[in-house]
């Protein structure tokens, strides 16, 4: 949580979003968030659930951890030092395209091969 608030990501998805009337939800689900992953991370709580609903809980997982690579992205201005070091200033959006690939075929080879 320490993380979270140090990034800004919660101020800087209500200012992108334009949802600041919503900032009492926005502090409910991050509470009730960390309290229920503190709550599973600490007891052997196991249950049944259909794949669908795993399916949905590894879609916020992955969103969760993709506003946490934009956040920190953002806030370390890491694709222009990149580019300039590398000299590709006026190809930006090839740099991202091969980062998030990258991403999407790393991710599939872990669930794919690792996991499975």
């Amino acid at each position: 949580m320490a993380f979270l608030t140090l990034l800004g990501i919660i101020p800087r998805l209500i200012q992108l979003s334009k949802s600041l009337h919503l900032v009492k939800v926005y502090t409910a689900c991050i509470i009730v968030g960390a309290l229920f992953g503190t709550y599973l991370s600490f007891t052997v709580v196991t249950w049944s659930q259909p794949r669908i609903l795993l399916a949905i809980w590894g879609v916020f997982h992955g969103i969760f951890n993709g506003m946490l690579a934009a956040a920190l992205t953002e806030v370390l201005n890491v694709f222009p030092i990149i580019s300039k070091r590398i000299n590709l200033d006026n190809k930006i959006i090839i740099l991202m395209m091969a980062i998030v690939f990258g991403k999407i075929v790393g991710s599939l080879f872990q669930w794919i091969v690792l996991v499975r």
